[in-house]
């Protein structure tokens, strides 16, 4: 009966609206492997954050909470500016940070990006943990995981044969209208999304980056000789970043 009283104790610390040691300890163990659930996905897949990135990430955002319903508590009746959401505010938009960091650290590739936006939903995680909102926050977490893996599997499986590239073009002269070169994937069924120019009027060049998607059978090598073949081409490159 003792241990019963205790149990429900627990759970009445564990659920209280306002701050405590067990709750907030209960909160931070909860963020803690949420988030390094989610780090773990990360890390497989071969990204430099990974569990311990996450899970301090996810900590971080309920102790954020935590003092932000805190603080109002030990003000209330001294002032009427307490916000509970206010300290807890900064983090959506402070983890746009480490978000940056993440995508500079890769590149700006795809693979840096859908890690920022894990860090980003992996904060949100930790905020409702540290709001209580205990089944939301885990439910979100495996709605995550889902979204890394299984919705990986689907779009690799549509777009199969179909992924992205970079053609890097450079010529020995000062190339206002790729129109031409365009021709060129057309014949190859090539299709071109998008270009960058970037002009040396020191060197009198110019570098094209063409973002392009094809099928796996497309023949670049040949394609390369006939855009080669046009003059003045000092170098073709493919691959699957830009490259000024």
């Amino acid at each position: 009966m003792e241990e019963l009283f205790n149990l429900n104790d627990l759970l009445v610390q564990v659920n209280h609206e306002s701050v405590t040691i067990v709750g907030a300890l209960f909160k931070l163990t909860l963020s803690m492997l949420l988030g390094a659930m989610i780090g773990l996905e990360r890390r497989h897949k071969g990204q430099i954050a990974g569990m311990r990135t996450f899970a301090l990430i996810c900590m971080g955002s309920t102790l954020a909470m935590l003092v932000s319903i805190y603080i109002p508590e030990q003000l209330l009746g001294k002032t009427e500016n307490g916000d509970p959401g206010r300290i807890a505010a900064q983090v959506i938009s402070g983890i746009g940070f480490l978000g940056a960091g993440a995508i500079i650290q890769m590149k700006g590739s795809v693979r840096g990006l859908t890690t920022a936006a894990g860090m980003w939903m992996t904060a949100s995680i930790g905020l409702a943990v540290g709001a209580g909102m205990y089944m939301i926050a885990t439910l979100a977490s495996l709605l995550i995981i889902l979204v890394l893996t299984m919705l990986e599997l689907a779009e690799k499986r549509i777009l199969k044969g179909r992924e992205q590239k970079i053609v890097r073009l450079k010529v020995n002269y000062i190339l206002k209208d790729a129109t031409p070169f365009r021709q060129y994937f057309k014949d190859y069924h090539v299709h071109v999304s998008d270009e960058f120019f970037r002009y040396d009027y020191t060197q009198g060049t110019t570098i094209v980056n063409f973002m392009v998607r094809s099928q796996d059978k497309t023949d670049f090598i040949s394609l390369f000789d006939k855009m080669s073949a046009a003059g003045d081409v000092l170098s073709l490159t493919l691959t699957n970043e830009v490259n000024n």
